[in-house]
């Protein structure tokens, strides 16, 4: 009896092993390093409660600054996602010819490494020879040209509208597989009480999708606040460090030896994404169970 009970145990058991040695124990390491001076220029390592969190909060660097953007990356990074990818859907999933053509080069994009997608872009946005430039000045439109990833005007937009370039078919396609799974009978009701096509879009097709929204924001909020490649790659932070966000700033910490520091930085991280993201959950949640 005891072994049967214990049999399914043993299919889950090596990865839960794994989980823990890899995810769950580097996780609660990080959290106690954070409070220590860890460091490559002392080999002793001293427990110093919270002068590291201290120090985010006093130094001179601005880590508050760096919170602070990448809150605005995730807010602001969802909202250019989400809502255009919202239109594109219902624009695709009506019936229109080629329409799973224009699917896919939606969607191509998502499949394209981060790193790639931020090589590409910046070159397309170098500021002397990118090709966007190259093309305002061949068309004889000099005044449009400008320093995209250099501007403190320009910097954030850009960076914005390349991360939307590659995540607004991703989104698209969430949901898509909402508006396929809204049932037609809803539709044909609401044809029989002579609804127009606003009318059952507000009635009938964004209720049926809050769960797809919810998986579209939940997804979007972990992104932004892990946000690290596409910042690294187009401006590392830049123009000065006005486009640090947190990740950035751990790999900065790590790579000039405070140990310590990054990974306070990190276990903040954590406690911003719990305190931004259970409510947010429960909110959604309760939007669902309500619908």
């Amino acid at each position: 009896m005891i072994r049967n009970k214990l049999y399914p145990l043993s299919f889950i058991l090596p990865a839960l092993v794994l989980y823990l040695l890899l995810f769950i124990m580097p996780s609660v390491l990080g959290i106690w390093f954070s409070f220590t001076d860890w460091n490559r220029y002392s080999p002793d390592i001293h427990f110093v409660g919270f002068d590291n969190f201290r120090t985010l909060f006093t130094s001179s660097k601005d880590y508050s600054g760096y919170i602070l953007n990448t809150l605005l990356f995730t807010v602001v990074s969802n909202v250019v996602k989400i809502v255009p990818a919202l239109f594109l859907a219902l624009f695709l999933n009506g019936a229109m010819k080629g329409r799973n053509v224009y699917r896919a080069i939606f969607f191509l994009p998502a499949v394209l490494s981060f790193l790639v997608v931020g090589l590409i872009f910046r070159s397309v946005l170098h500021p002397s020879h990118g090709l966007l430039n190259q093309f305002f000045m061949a068309v004889q439109l000099p005044f449009l040209a400008g320093k995209w990833l250099a501007d403190p005007t320009w910097v954030w937009p850009s960076i914005f509208l390349v991360d939307a370039w590659k995540g607004i078919g991703y989104v698209m396609t969430i949901f898509l597989a909402g508006l396929q799974s809204i049932p037609l009978d809803y539709y044909d009701a609401a044809n029989i009480d002579g609804a127009g096509y606003w009318q059952k879009l507000r009635a009938v097709t964004l209720p049926m999708l809050v769960p797809a929204i919810t998986v579209n924001v939940v997804f979007g909020l972990t992104y932004g606040l892990k946000v690290f490649d596409i910042i690294y790659v187009l401006t590392n932070g830049g123009p000065g460090r006005m486009t640090e966000v947190i990740n950035t700033a751990v790999f900065n910490e790590f790579a000039s030896g405070t140990y310590g520091l990054g990974t306070a930085l990190s276990t903040l991280l954590f406690v911003v994404m719990a305190i931004v993201g259970i409510p947010l959950i429960r909110y959604m949640t309760a939007k669902e169970v309500e619908v």
